[in-house]
């Protein structure tokens, strides 16, 4: 929503009484806006000490969730929630790297139940592949739009996440069936074109 002059002046014409009130009002409405200004005018910690705690609650709660990998179902809602953490820790911080990292750190603690998931009719954990699949295509585009100096570590994630993916079978085939080339899961071998590439993909059908 674009604001007009006259509104904008309008608003600066406020007392410094009546904006702090405002500004209040519209916090308490806003709790992710609270959140994020907190963290920009006094929180001690960083965006590193934030990521942190996000990789150690990713660790954690996938572990706990864990127990439930026999309910496909139940278990991909457990990890939607997760995840529903990880993009609120990236509003609140604009943690581009999080962004990257965190999504395959949480891909990768799944598929360290490869075991389990394996066991499970290909039908009941259909829709959690997906998942995964359209979390690491993602994790591609995001990728490419990072500086080069991150790409090391992503790499480390993307090494980690093509073994584990590798020794899933159907996961793999999934994989192949949706366009996703386990080629690209290194940096300086993502195409250019990765997200037009992902964009195609869902017109024609796939990934869901």
């Amino acid at each position: 929503m674009e604001y007009s002059k006259e509104f904008k002046a309008a608003l600066s014409a406020f007392s410094s009484i009546e904006k702090d009130r405002l500004i209040f009002r519209l916090l308490k409405k806003d709790k992710l806006l609270s959140k994020k200004l907190y963290f920009e005018l006094i929180d001690q910690e960083t965006t590193d000490d934030k990521r942190n705690a996000m990789e150690e609650n990713v660790a954690e709660q996938v572990l706990l969730a864990s127990k439930y990998v026999g309910n496909a179902k139940y278990f991909l809602t457990i990890i939607r929630k997760l995840s529903a953490e990880i993009t609120e820790h990236i509003k609140i911080t604009t943690d581009k790297f999080g962004e990257v990292s965190l999504n395959l750190l949480l891909v990768n603690r799944i598929l360290d139940h490869n075991s389990d998931l394996s066991r499970q009719r290909f039908d009941n954990v259909y829709k959690l592949y997906i998942y995964i699949i359209n979390k690491v295509f993602k994790a591609l585009v995001l990728t490419k739009k990072l500086d080069e100096d991150y790409w090391m570590e992503i790499d480390e994630l993307l090494k980690e996440t093509r073994n584990k993916i590798s020794e899933n079978h159907y996961l793999q085939k999934l994989c192949i069936n949706n366009g996703l080339d386990m080629s690209w899961l290194e940096s300086d071998y993502i195409p250019e074109h990765i997200e037009q590439i992902m964009k195609d993909t869902k017109s024609q059908g796939f990934l869901r």
